[in-house]
């Protein structure tokens, strides 16, 4: 049995860390803010173009982040949507109806998935595109779409293993109180069990939509462009915050641009904070929602 001594040398340990790591997050968002600050203004965002010309799109942004704003937006959007079925789909198999073989076999497979760096995952797409187009369609090129799909078979592990895991965890309560009532095995997953753990599963979606944008070795290799301008449809180039962000900082001409570039991370981090606490937001509220109907 672990002494009082021990004990509260671990406990401090654990203060510890979780101090450097508290301080480390904050030096990285001060450093950026302090560098970056200067930048924030209208015409970052919308260069010459005026605000509602912008918004109303009757004007194309040319020295501004409107695009690639936009164009982040419509990519994380595009990739939950291709990802957020196959993966609930995948893991409600693997944690209800797979055989205990079957399960060790695929779960194996998506650890090892999870551990593909995503620049593989970008060069699988640009020779799929490769194939496609010289076999298939001869109109088809990098675009926002292939982009997704790389996108969303990058996530795909994360959000098949936390719904398995999920499901899994779940207390045999739970899982034999509707099939004691006479449901079937159907009913009991999709009445009961996705209900109590759509929490774990939301949680697993919410890390998808950061990994989704914030990656841009995928992008770089699927369809950004520096100046493609706000995407016109789904097979055509766009620009993306990651990829203006590496463009600027490796080939920036004066300390103009790299402020820019500072200007561009806060940007982002902005739009990732938004979308984490809308996230947020709507899994309190579905929560919520469900626990008053039962």
């Amino acid at each position: 049995m672990a002494s009082p001594l021990w004990d509260r040398a671990f406990r401090l340990f654990a203060w510890g860390c979780s101090l450097v790591l508290m301080g480390a997050f904050l030096v990285i968002i001060g450093f950026l803010c302090i560098k970056g600050y200067t930048a924030l203004t209208p015409r970052l965002i919308f260069g010459d173009t005026g605000f509602w010309d912008a918004v109303l799109l009757r004007r194309q942004v040319f020295d501004g982040l409107f695009p690639a704003m936009a164009g982040t937006l419509c990519l994380i959007m595009l990739s939950i949507v291709l990802a957020v079925p196959l993966g609930l789909s995948t893991g409600i198999f693997l944690a209800e109806y797979a055989s205990p073989r079957v399960k060790w076999f695929f779960s194996l497979v998506f650890d090892i998935l999870a551990g593909i760096p995503s620049i593989v995952v970008g060069l699988f797409g640009f020779c799929i595109t490769l194939f496609l187009h010289q076999c298939f369609f001869d109109r088809l090129y990098p675009c926002l779409l292939i982009s997704a799909l790389s996108l969303a078979f990058l996530v795909l592990p994360y959000m098949i293993r936390t719904t398995q895991m999920a499901l899994e965890s779940l207390p045999v309560s739970v899982r034999l109180t509707a099939p004691s009532l006479g449901a079937t095995q159907l009913q009991n997953i999709v009445y009961v069990l996705l209900p109590a753990a759509l929490s774990t599963i939301l949680s697993g979606i919410i890390l998808s939509i950061g990994r989704c944008a914030e990656d841009t070795a995928v992008i770089m290799l699927t369809g950004a462009v520096a100046t493609a301008g706000i995407p016109k449809s789904v097979f055509s180039s766009y620009e993306a915050l990651p990829f203006y962000i590496y463009y600027i900082s490796s080939q920036y001409a004066d300390h103009s641009e790299l402020i820019k570039g500072y200007g561009a991370c806060l940007v982002l981090i902005f739009i990732c904070m938004n979308l984490f606490v809308l996230s947020h937001f709507l899994k309190k509220r579905l929560s919520q929602r469900l626990l008053f109907r039962h």
